[in-house]
């Protein structure tokens, strides 16, 4: 059976912001045979080139600052060996059947999972359509297809000196079958893939041009703004509008899931009739929790023996026979925010036989289905256009702005875009889990590990979310923690899964960013206590982890580790990996009499095995580390009686550009497949200042955020 894709079919399904969707359409899926539109060839949902040799390359993992945009086409062209010049770029529309992750089975994005799920099939894809034309060039000058080779956009012949232009092949390529398998470059004949190419929206993010969800302006469009429960999960019981009818702008006031929705003229109208608003609260049951009560029930829950995650040997029983060196010690992290830049928006326009989105989500397959349910329509009917994101973190793959915009379409019968304020962000968002975590160790006679007992109390994410049934291990809890890569004979991890039903969510790095932390810290002071040299000690400790053992050694020495400091200056270093990739990172830090803390330089080793764009790994790895600096030295969601307690940068501050240290990255070229590179450039960032802190100081940050108060000297 042949199976029928063509560009304009694509097009059709919604790939431009701002374009009619021809909603309903469907595209099947094949590689036995594609019938093209005229002029056009198109032998996948991931590419078409035109008679003019332009080739389209459709993106379907959303750009939120990590390159999609630019190396996914670096890849499908690689293997097409086009022109880069020649590349258009196009959002993908939701369409899970053509554009979901072949790993995940959803169109959905986190997880650093861009490249290492979708190299593979990029790959083919362009491979394909060079291998199609090549035969067509072939067939028409008479030859053997092993005569042709290609250039950048044409098929040539070496010995005749004969070369097609793709532009000239579109038509008889177009008729031939889409190969299975067919074969892909060696490393050795890249042209784009590892070398560094300079980013496809750096012009328009520069000249204004680019369009984010914010920037979204739709024909008849209004804005509004929703009064949110102060308490996590409360919600209307009775309100009065009058007043903020009043307000001149203001069309509707609206009730919806989240609250109540002020839709006016513009954004300071909806806002300003927001304020106007009387509303009385049923604040369900968070309004009795705080933060302190979390913590003092975790403590003693961390008292108590938990669910085993990972058992080596018998670290209890030698525990309890040691008679060298012990060690306890109990670590805390807090809940942490997103802080994306741009807040939380989506615009939605619902009617009677269709829906469309406009929304800078990680998520356009929940987008789609989450828009289809509230509007009643089939989901063939809601087209979603993705836009660029001002920061995705993992709060972007949450929905609840999504049902903001269309509810508030649906209940006004119009355009409508929602658009969350600074406050609403911090005070209604999906934290990063609070944990408390209960170490304890022994050491050999000449220092190293023989027990290593970790014990984690704190939420799953997945659990909380209904994705993992709650008897199971969930990896949003341990990961980081229970696969140590330190050869230690005897290894206990236990974790206790206690939620107090605070909205929870995959913040960047996830388990790791906490985990990491506490594990890189722990083995820290085990280096310490059997009087080892920290990089050494690590360093003997992963004879059996070459990759961490790799990174280490290179970022220690491009950090000339044992070096003289300048007076009152240390250096710490943590290794960790996470999402398929290693990292390392050490930390040049200072601290000032009144325990202010200056981080003067990080020096980051990675290995993500294929580095596609190399600057673009670097610049990730330098954003990651600036983002783990934020939170390690600010980082704090408090909660009292259900009330987020930070709202805006003046209590949840950001790192400022006079902060920010000096990032040196060097990337490990190990060959391997490739791993994530979004996130984990995070969990190692942390451990790596506080042990550096307590290199200057004695003073050892068993808490987060970094307090200047405990580091204070008299």
């Amino acid at each position: 059976m042949k199976t029928l894709l063509t560009r304009r079919a694509v097009l059709k399904g919604g790939l431009a912001l701002g374009a009619g969707l021809g909603l309903g359409l469907r595209i099947p899926i094949g590689n036995s045979a594609v019938a093209q539109g005229v002029g056009m060839l198109a032998p996948s949902q991931w590419l078409a080139i035109d008679r003019d040799g332009i080739v389209t390359i459709v993106n379907s993992v959303p750009e939120m600052g990590q390159g999609s945009l630019t190396t996914m086409p670096m890849i499908i062209a690689d293997e097409l060996d086009a022109d880069l010049a020649k590349v258009r770029v196009e959002q993908a529309p939701a369409n899970p059947t053509l554009y979901a992750n072949p790993v995940t089975g959803r169109q959905a994005y986190g997880g650093s999972r861009g490249v290492r799920d979708h190299l593979q099939i990029w790959r083919k894809a362009g491979a394909a359509a060079r291998q199609m034309l090549m035969e067509a060039a072939a067939h028409e000058w008479g030859v053997s297809i092993d005569e042709v080779e290609t250039e950048p956009g044409a098929v040539i012949h070496p010995r005749t000196g004969r070369r097609l232009p793709y532009g000239e092949l579109v038509d008889s390529a177009a008729q031939l079958p889409v190969p299975d398998h067919p074969t892909l470059k060696t490393p050795d004949k890249f042209r784009y893939i590892g070398k560094s190419v300079p980013r496809r929206d750096l012009r328009p993010k520069v000249d204004g041009s680019a369009v984010y969800g914010i920037d979204v302006k739709v024909p008849g469009m209004l804005v509004a703004s929703i009064e949110r429960c102060p308490v996590l999960g409360g919600r209307v019981r009775a309100f009065d509008a009058e007043a903020a009818r009043a307000v001149p702008g203001v069309r509707h006031v609206v009730q919806v899931s989240s609250g109540v929705a002020v839709v006016a003229d513009s954004f300071w109208a909806a806002l300003t009739g927001r304020k106007a608003l009387t509303i009385t609260w049923d604040e369900g049951p968070l309004a009795e929790v705080s933060s302190a009560q979390i913590l003092r029930d975790y403590a003693a829950l961390g008292a108590q023996p938990g669910r085993v995650v990972r058992k080596d040997g018998d670290a209890e029983a030698v525990l309890t026979v040691a008679h060298g060196r012990t060690l306890e010690a109990i670590y805390q992290v807090p809940f942490l925010e997103h802080a994306c830049m741009e807040p939380m928006n989506a615009t939605a326009h619902v009617r009677a036989d269709a829906c469309e989105v406009w929304a800078p989500t990680q998520n356009p397959g929940d987008t789609q289905e989450t828009a289809a349910r509230l509007a009643g329509l089939p989901r063939e009917r809601v087209a979603v256009h993705t836009t660029l994101l001002g920061g995705g973190f993992g709060r972007r793959a949450e929905v609840d702005f999504i049902v903001d915009a269309v509810e508030t379409s649906k209940a006004v019968g119009a355009p409508a875009k929602v658009v969350w304020t600074r406050e609403d962000d911090l005070t209604h968002g999906f934290y990063r889990p609070t944990t408390h975590n209960v170490f304890r160790a022994a050491l050999a006679e000449d220092g190293t590990p023989v027990a290593w007992w970790n014990r984690i109390v704190g939420p799953g994410i997945l659990i909380h979310k209904g994705r993992a049934k709650p008897d199971e291990i969930d990896p949003t809890a341990v990961g980081g923690a229970r696969d140590i890569p330190y050869d230690i004979p005897n290894v206990l991890v236990e974790w206790t899964n206690k939620d107090f039903g605070v909205p929870l969510g995959f913040w960047r790095s996830v388990a790791s960013s906490a985990n990491a932390f506490i594990t890189e810290s722990f083995i820290d002071e085990l280096a310490h206590l059997a009087g080892k040299d920290p990089y050494e000690y690590r360093r003997a400790l992963l004879r059996q982890s070459p990759r961490h053992k790799g990174v280490l050694e290179l970022a220690a020495t491009r950090a000339n580790w044992g070096a003289p400091l300048p007076g009152g200056h240390g250096l710490g270093i943590a290794v960790a990996s996470s999402y398929g990739s290693y990292a390392a990172h050490v930390a040049e830090v200072s601290v000032a009499s009144d325990g202010k803390v200056r981080v003067h330089r990080i020096v980051c080793a990675v290995d993500c095995g294929i580095a596609v764009n190399p600057d673009q790994v670097k610049a990730q790895m330098e954003g990651g580390a600036v983002y783990a600096l934020t939170a390690a030295l600010y980082g704090e969601i408090s909660i009292e009686h259900g009330r987020v307690q930070q709202s805006n940068f003046h209590n949840y501050p950001m790192l400022r550009i006079n902060e920010a240290p000096h990032i040196d990255v060097h990337i490990v070229d190990s060959g391997e497949a490739p791993g994530g590179i979004g996130e984990p450039g995070v969990p190692s960032v942390a451990p790596a200042v506080c042990n550096a802190i307590y290199s200057v100081t004695g003073r050892r940050l068993r808490t987060l955020p970094i307090r200047p108060d405990e580091l204070k000297r008299a």
